[in-house]
């Protein structure tokens, strides 16, 4: 093949490179695109497309953001072992996946973002739907992703492929740096032929790297160990994505260490594991946050310790308490003046283990767990009859209903903290979107992980306030066949963020529906809408009719709707810690002054870097 060519357009090459881009295990690595098309890409790319769709399928979806939000789901239900990419045009199709694309770099999750671009040329400059900077012209709506992606690159000639696919892909298959790629591609450029090496076009295989510690960071990370009494395991998404599970449950036991999850990192571990004590911080489990408080070593794997997991860092409380950070980016070892320990979860975790050898702590306090299940117990059971359901009950009655064949999923709102704290997730059953905490993620992201999870039973839990603000895709999901369950909690607002306004001594203002501006009353039909969009769609009048619709939609072969009402007011009712959320130094509010108080109380608390 050497010295062959082929010619083809850029566009038609960048398809035809993507299609034989594998993993290790033979899979497409690029498993699809999803794709609006416009007049910034439906002539070049559209074209490509469609010649390559027998080896690389094209999906349509409804909104741009949405799609992206299926695809990042779809990567991350694969640990980033798999991904896939997104097409737009110019203009507003483009600056429709900043928000995706800030979510997935966030996340740490790979997508490859095409979006059109203006003529390379500009000969029709400006063209239809085109933001002229008024003094750079090198400048278009697509450079807003660059602050949200990890490789951003404008193609503006056709043997511009050659170098920015390899790039794209080595950041989407970096442990490390993982995260969004942007290739605003030109539109002209897309049209244009250019003569490509044929071995260009040759299958790559793309192995995600595993790297080894430094000897050093190992010895001091085995020594820190060796010197506490009270160590605790945080258990951060790191571990999911390093394949490192079973390396971390092993550890955890022959060393006798207790363990509490993050949310990227909840369903590590099976909830029935004795040494497993839920998660810590803001969405606390009361286990969890009293072993965080009496911790004098915190080991965090595959974490990068984001504010819930920490209390705003006033949970891991014991003095002269230390942080030892096992993580594959410096970035993240090094945070809150942490001693770092920089490699691959599984790495790392088998040296230190095979460096500790039978070294073993005392026994944790079992009656945490015990005490902490019979309380939930509690809160999860069904409410007595004609009572309003809390969202607890709502997702105790999801939790009789699933198995462990069951991924329960959400992204914003009360969901998030809910679940965190109460649901009893089976290893790999959990699936949250609690990095950026985007609202609307939640029906987009099910589609992904039943794409990427065909046999998992897929439970997608939303809000009425997520479920208006991007529903679409639930279109695309009906049209597409792609089962999974939605449980549409309506309580008629934002109730989540209307808990924290008055909790920081804010008036009931602009969240729930009732307390927000209007001339007429708002009453939404969900069951309604979600029936025209095709899917079936039933309203549950009480907590066991939710759980007979449930066991209904087993096996059904579209998505679900079921819609229940909700009591706005009550938090999960147990768990947790303070959260820092600003309160102003002077209002005209008794209530904001008391909150004050307590807010620079908190604050004193706070771990800050020593």
């Amino acid at each position: 093949m050497m010295g062959q060519t082929i010619r083809l357009t850029a566009a038609q090459a960048m398809v035809r490179w993507l299609s034989v881009q594998k993993t290790a295990e033979g899979d497409r690595f690029i498993d699809g695109v999803w794709a609006i098309f416009g007049h910034g890409n439906v002539a070049g790319l559209g074209e490509a497309l469609h010649a390559h769709r027998d080896v690389l399928p094209t999906w349509r979806g409804q909104n741009e953001q949405t799609m992206a939000h299926a695809a990042i789901a779809y990567a991350k239900a694969h640990g980033r072992r798999r991904a896939m990419a997104v097409t737009t045009s110019i203009g507003p199709g483009a600056t429709n996946l900043v928000t995706a694309a800030a979510l997935a770099h966030v996340n740490r999750l790979p997508v490859l973002l095409i979006p059109g671009d203006v003529f390379a040329s500009r000969a029709p400059d400006p063209v239809l739907q085109q933001i002229e900077d008024f003094d750079d012209a090198t400048v278009s709506a697509n450079d807003c992703l660059r602050p949200v992606v990890r490789y951003f690159d404008r193609i503006s000639r056709p043997e511009h492929i050659l170098t920015a696919l390899p790039r794209a892909l080595r950041v989407m298959t970096d442990p490390a740096n993982c995260g969004p790629v942007c290739l605003a591609f030109c539109q002209d450029t897309q049209a244009e032929a250019y003569d490509y090496p044929a071995d260009f076009f040759e299958p790559r295989v793309w192995h995600i790297r595993r790297p080894e510690p430094d000897q050093r960071e190992l010895e001091a990370a085995v020594a820190a160990i060796r010197a506490a009494k009270n160590p605790l395991i945080v258990v951060g998404g790191g571990v999911l994505y390093s394949g490192a599970e079973a390396t971390l449950l092993d550890f955890a036991r022959v060393h006798n260490i207790p363990l509490v999850e993050t949310q990227a990192g909840k369903g590590a571990v099976d909830w029935e594991e004795p040494l497993h004590y839920g998660s810590p911080g803001v969405t606390g489990t009361g286990a969890g946050n009293a072993l965080a408080a009496k911790a004098d070593l915190v080991i965090g794997v595959g974490t990068r310790f984001q504010d819930f997991t920490t209390g705003s860092w006033t949970v891991f409380s014991a003095p002269g308490r230390k942080l030892l950070s096992i993580n594959i980016h410096g970035y993240d070892a090094a945070k809150r003046g942490a001693q770092g320990l920089v490699g691959d979860a599984k790495v790392c975790l088998e040296k230190i283990g095979a460096a500790l050898g039978d070294h073993r702590f005392s026994d944790p306090d079992a009656s945490l767990r015990s005490q902490w299940f019979a309380t939930t117990d509690a809160l999860l059971a069904a409410p007595g009859a004609n009572a309003l359901p809390t969202d607890a009950q709502v997702i105790g009655a999801v939790q009789r209903q699933t198995g462990k064949q069951s991924v329960v999923m959400s992204a914003a709102g009360t969901m998030p903290g809910a679940l965190h704290v109460l649901w009893r997730a089976a290893q790999g059953g959990y699936h949250m979107e609690y990095g950026f905490s985007c609202m609307g993620y939640e029906v987009a992201g099910a589609i992904g992980i039943k794409m990427a999870l065909p046999h998992k039973d897929v439970v997608c839990m939303v809000g009425d306030g997520s479920y208006i603000m991007a529903n679409s895709e639930l279109a695309t999901a009906v049209m597409m066949g792609i089962p999974f369950t939605v449980v549409l909690t309506d309580n008629r607002g934002y109730g989540c963020i209307n808990r924290l306004q008055q909790g920081t001594g804010g008036a009931p203002f602009n969240n729930m529906l009732d307390d927000s501006h209007h001339v007429n009353p708002s009453h939404i039909d969900f069951v309604a809408h979600a029936g025209a969009m095709g899917a079936i769609a039933k309203r549950a009048g009480s907590i066991a009719e939710q759980e007979s619709l449930m066991a209904e939609a087993k096996g059904a072969s579209l998505p679900t709707v079921i819609v229940i009402d909700t009591d706005p007011v009550p938090g999960t009712g147990a768990g947790g810690s303070w959260w820092e959320v600003a309160v102003p130094e002077v209002s005209d509010r008794r209530e904001v002054n008391e909150a004050r108080k307590g807010y620079e109380t908190a604050t004193k608390a706070q771990w800050l870097v020593s």
